[in-house]
């Protein structure tokens, strides 16, 4: 995925701390509503290969606005103990 089409996206990034990064990433037209969003998680984060390919997705959400779709998956996103179970549940742990 270029680096670009992330950035524009992106809404909260955070390092875990046994390496991947959580993000929260905008995934409709910016502008345009409903507004979509990802939980993913990053587990190449600081590798060559960081920047390949598509994160695995924990959590999708849809809302009227960024901050309501952001307001949603934060909290998750924001514990170390519920991303852990996310992964595990999808298999990535």
């Amino acid at each position: 995925m270029p680096d670009g089409l992330l950035n524009d996206g992106l809404l909260y990034e955070r390092p875990l701390p046994h390496g991947p990064v959580v993000r929260i990433r905008r995934t409709s037209v910016k502008g345009l509503t409903p507004v979509t969003a990802v939980l993913e998680v990053e587990r190449r984060a600081g590798t060559p290969r960081a920047s390949s390919g598509i994160p695995p997705m924990l959590a999708l959400c849809e809302g009227a606005s960024e901050s309501e779709v952001l307001g949603r998956l934060v909290a998750e996103a924001g514990d170390d103990a519920t991303v852990a179970r996310l992964m595990r549940d999808r298999g990535l742990r």
